[in-house]
């Protein structure tokens, strides 16, 4: 009876110690978890490990993962520009091996974990990450330190570097008889099918997937692969290397033999039987087959097709891994994907950020070969610079020039266009420049260019970030009358004056015309009869549970008209979208009285227009779905969700044309003297409509409302 109370004792005593952690062996020995508030004996100097170790992603972060327990040090704590070190008190090496989690920044002295012999450097490590993109995700490395079994040593974590990626994440860091390392991995294939199909989930274990032929990576890109349970399956077009044995390599997967061996091969795409059906898909706004889009790129309209370039993660769901995607379209509204254009990491050494397109019409750059205008493409590279690619075949291949890059400097973003007066090209380019007093000075850099390769600084004005448009437009009314247009990202525009070096602002400030989610917008080159069509990015649309994330807006065509204000930009969905109308109401003089009245309609899809006439209310609107537009008649402001615009009536009454897909409503005012985009998950139903009024009573003059087909 005492031996088998005894046992019984030791059980539980045994059992209180609670569970052994993950990464510890049953031979290991801790030197580290990060599970403390505080770094306890660790030495801490500068700001970047912040008062003790992170629980998890810290603001401004992509969500960092792989970590174990609840706690781990990440010195992205004020973000990338803060620096400091942190060092662990003396130890013993007891085991032949040294194993920890690491994430953040490959660079190395720099943003890295030092062993520390008698204050010598004998074992370093970064993260994986040296380019934009990425993953926050930590994985296992390992030191063998056998040679230094018995000896005295430290740790030092460093985080001496600003700027991307300039952060370290480190966990779990122990001694132990087995080296543990998230490795390398391959597999070969015969390329007979034109697809790979490649299983992503996201939040999962994020790598460089390259695609080996004859020893060369012909792709790379960076995918959360897995080999089972998937949020969705993406694909690389693998079709230019058709009978070719192709090497998929990973460098660092926990399972990457495992994930490697559940692509599959197809001439199909993945899930074709549900492309494009799903719930929430919009149906005239254009979202890509699958993965995250943003900014529109190469704007450029060319026999018969508006061709749509865009920012593009064709392999996950989130930003980064930056492709140029394509697609064409004869109407704006139906479109047709091309694939990826332009890929990093191998035709490009870096991201394919954002830029332009234009038609060498007179063959300026020499490029052209056959019959077609070459089309070319002004982009940033973002491991070396602003280059250029080209194209003979109407967008479908495209070549990079040998001599890029074309400009290097702090900045990104190239708009080029023709400027007829001075018969040179244009470069309009975001720019970043020190302060002396610290920071940067944000600004567009104009170069001039006789052949599209060689660029030279003409100008530089102040006040502007990210995504430059530049281009000139009539005055509605006024025979001759035509002013240059200076556009920004946030959707905030100058008028002034361009010489084709110089730009010249009219008026103090910028103005604005395009609200809420909205941003990176582009006009296009080349367009027919004149017009100035733009596409922004929906910014911040999301599409949760869905393979595809972010949309574009809706086309829209700008114009300049007289107003009480002076001259100001208009915004109007484009002409084309009549050719998606297929049911319409017509509704005149309907007395709006302190309430609410249901139309008799409802539509999936729509294109609505209202008249209203204030009276004494003191405000009035519409409700689709439940979703309420609303315009404070004393206040002058107009609500879309939580959206804002201040407005000011001009004529006594308020024209109201609101546009309706799955993801999204957009407002336009009196003919696009103000526009919103509002992201909103309004799926594939059917949505009823309400006008009203509060506080009084208005008059609803007139309204016309169309069905839209899908």
């Amino acid at each position: 009876m005492k031996l088998t109370h005894c046992l019984f004792v030791l059980v539980v005593l045994l059992a209180g110690l609670g569970p052994r952690p993950a990464g510890l062996g049953a031979e290991d020995l801790l030197i580290a978890d990060f599970e403390g508030s505080d770094y306890g004996a660790w030495s801490v100097t500068g700001e970047a490990f912040g008062p003790g170790p992170a629980r998890g992603t810290l603001p401004g972060q992509m969500e960092v993962s792989g970590f174990e327990g609840a706690g781990l040090v990440n010195s992205f704590f004020g973000g990338d520009v803060t620096t400091g070190v942190l060092t662990s008190p003396r130890f013993t090496i007891e085991r032949p091996h040294i194993n920890f989690l690491i994430g953040g920044g490959m660079h190395a002295g720099k943003a890295c974990m030092d062993l520390l012999l008698d204050g010598a450097v004998v074992r370093t490590a970064t993260g994986p990450n040296d380019r934009p993109g990425g993953t926050e995700r930590l994985g296992w490395e390992s030191w063998d330190v056998s040679d230094l079994v018995g000896r005295e040593v430290r740790i030092r974590i460093v985080d001496e570097v600003s700027g991307g990626w300039g952060h370290i994440n480190i966990d779990q860091i122990v001694q132990s008889d087995r080296a543990r390392r998230t490795g390398p991995a391959q597999r070969t294939i015969e390329v007979r099918s034109r697809y790979l199909h490649l299983p992503v989930k996201t939040g999962a274990e994020s790598v460089r997937l390259r695609l080996m032929v004859d020893g060369e990576a012909v792709r790379a890109f960076d995918i959360e692969l897995v080999s089972e349970a998937p949020d969705f399956v993406v694909y690389a077009d693998v079709s230019p290397w058709s009978g070719a044995r192709m090497e998929l390599e990973v460098d660092r997967h926990s399972d990457g033999e495992a994930a490697l061996a559940a692509i599959r091969v197809s001439d199909e795409l993945p899930e074709a039987e549900r492309l494009r059906r799903e719930t929430f898909r919009p149906q005239y706004h254009f979202t890509s087959n699958r993965g995250w889009l943003n900014d529109p790129n190469g704007l450029v309209f060319y026999k018969g097709e508006w061709h749509l370039f865009y920012q593009h993660n064709p392999f996950g769901w989130n930003w980064g891994n930056m492709h140029w995607g394509h697609a064409v379209s004869t109407d704006l509204f139906r479109w047709r994907e091309l694939g990826e254009a332009i890929h990093p990491w191998s035709e490009v050494k870096g991201a394919a950020f954002s830029g332009s397109a234009v038609m060498d019409w007179a063959d300026t750059s020499g490029f052209r070969a056959g019959d077609e205008v070459v089309m070319v493409a002004a982009l940033t590279d973002t491991d070396s610079g602003e280059v250029i690619g080209y194209s003979n075949d109407r967008g479908r291949n495209w070549t990079l020039y040998a001599g890029n890059p074309v400009w290097e400097h702090q900045g990104r973003d190239p708009r080029v266009l023709w400027h007829a007066p001075t018969q040179r090209w244009v470069m309009a380019v975001y720019d970043e420049q020190p302060k002396s007093e610290g920071g940067v000075d944000q600004g567009i850099q104009f170069l001039s260019s006789v052949d599209l390769k060689e660029w030279r600084l003409e100008s530089r004005i102040s006040g502007f970030f990210e995504c430059p448009d530049l281009f000139e437009l009539p005055v509605q009314g006024k025979a001759e009358a035509t002013k240059w247009v200076l556009y920004g990202a946030d959707g905030r525009y100058v008028l002034g004056g361009f010489d084709g070096k110089r730009f010249t602002p009219e008026h103090d400030g910028r103005h604005q015309v395009w609200w809420g989610d909205f941003y990176a917008a582009q006009t296009y080159s080349d367009a027919p009869d004149g017009r100035r069509v733009q596409i922004g990015w929906g910014r911040g649309i999301e599409f949760p549970g869905m393979p595809f994330n972010q949309q574009m807006c809706v086309p829209v065509e700008l114009t300049l008209r007289e107003t009480g204000m002076g001259v100001r930009m208009y915004a109007e969905p484009v002409k084309e979208i009549r050719g998606l109308y297929v049911d319409d109401l017509g509704i005149e003089g309907i007395l709006l009285n302190d309430g609410v009245v249901e139309l008799e309609f409802a539509a999936e899809l729509m294109d609505g227009e209202w008249v209203f006439e204030p009276g004494d209310c003191a405000s009035l609107g519409v409700v689709i779905a439940g979703e309420e537009i609303r315009y404070d008649c004393a206040a002058g402001r107009l609500r879309v969700g939580g959206i804002e615009v201040p407005y000011a009536m001009s004529d006594g009454s308020l024209t109201m044309r609101v546009l309706v897909d799955r993801g999204s409503m957009e407002v336009f005012l009196d003919g696009g003297r103000a526009a919103v985009s509002r992201g909103v998950l309004l799926g594939d139903a059917k949505k009823p409509v309400a006008v009203f009024a509060r506080g009084g009573s208005a008059t609803l003059r007139s309204a016309r409302l169309y069905s839209l087909q899908p």
